[in-house]
């Protein structure tokens, strides 16, 4: 369990360091009159997309886990054979997986209201 929790973490933190934009902040210091985007931009406005990007790679991959067990779900619902208690834990997996892709779909379009309104 530790393995795949260091796993997960790893990925997570790869993924997050590709996916974030960066910026350079001795540029920040040095904006006298320059016409660049750091220069340009807010550090609100910086903070709102680095939290927006790293929610919406969170709620992709959350989405694409709850997929997967749906998929995961529906062959040990197949694969059950008749037996009730392999059926009945296949259809929990299913509901649960199900439950879990809504509630990524809802936080998504809640996050991304809220860091619009900011």
């Amino acid at each position: 369990m530790k393995k795949i929790l260091l796993s997960l973490t790893v990925l997570v933190l790869g993924l997050l360091s590709v996916l974030l934009p960066v910026a350079d902040v001795s540029a920040i210091a040095a904006c006298n009159g320059n016409d660049s985007y750091i220069c340009k931009t807010a550090p609100s406005d910086l903070t709102g997309g680095v939290l927006k990007n790293a929610i919406s790679v969170l709620l992709y991959v959350a989405g694409t886990i709850a997929v997967i067990m749906i998929i995961i779900g529906a062959i040990r619902y197949i694969t059950s054979d008749g037996d009730s208690s392999k059926a009945s834990q296949a259809r929990l997996t299913i509901i649960y997986a199900v439950v879990g892709l809504v509630v990524a779909i809802m936080s998504f379009g809640i996050v991304n209201f809220v860091i619009g309104r900011l």
